[in-house]
């Protein structure tokens, strides 16, 4: 299960979304402007406050880490949209 913690005005959550939607990964977003709840729980989880963060099978990753995020899911190439293969 991918989960990614994100807010609308995160130009780098967009990003995050667009690599994810090009390599065909699912992922449930959470939208941490409209969840305090949530928020709360990650803040505990991950010790930051920077967005996005993406919780891939309860591994945390904090920022747009395409290598860490393409090793935790076996991505082997890293698309994005502007570079379909």
């Amino acid at each position: 299960m991918v989960k990614i913690y994100t807010s609308p005005t995160c130009a780098i959550c967009f990003a995050l979304k667009e690599f994810l939607k090009a390599n065909k990964i699912e992922f449930e977003e959470i939208d941490l402007s409209q969840n305090k709840k949530a928020r709360e729980e990650i803040i505990k989880k991950s010790s930051k406050m920077e967005l996005p963060i993406i919780e891939i099978d309860d591994k945390i990753v904090v920022g747009f880490d395409k290598e860490a995020i393409c090793k935790l899911l076996n991505i082997k190439e890293q698309r994005t949209k502007n570079n379909k293969q």
